[in-house]
């Protein structure tokens, strides 16, 4: 690149000490529909499975502990993949507090 190209570009860190952070946005909600897959299908699924353990004979209920181990082990995945995602957020916001406090000298929440 030129040099006088890279004059052009505004300062990615700024060094104004009195600026304050950007304001917090909440995230948007989630839809119906990671609903409907977090909580209505792996119930769906239980209740299934319940349902042919109930009008069953013997062997329909070992089948029907296995649908139902099915239908918990697709909410349990859910739980998981939610606790990881948190996680990752959160480490997130830690970044970018730190990036803030090497720009500024101070924590944003002071």
């Amino acid at each position: 690149m030129c040099p006088a190209k890279l004059k052009l570009m505004p300062d990615p860190h700024p060094t104004d000490p009195q600026k304050e952070p950007p304001p917090k946005r909440k995230p948007a909600r989630p839809g119906w529909l990671l609903d409907a897959v977090r909580y209505v299908l792996p119930a769906t699924v239980v209740l299934g499975g319940i349902v042919v353990m109930a009008l069953g004979g013997e062997n329909h209920l070992e089948g029907g502990a296995g649908i139902v181990s099915a239908g918990l082990a697709i909410f349990f995945l859910n739980w998981l993949f939610r606790t990881g995602v948190t996680g990752e957020h959160e480490r997130d916001v830690e970044e970018a507090a730190r990036d803030y406090f090497d720009r500024h000298g101070r924590w944003p929440d002071d």
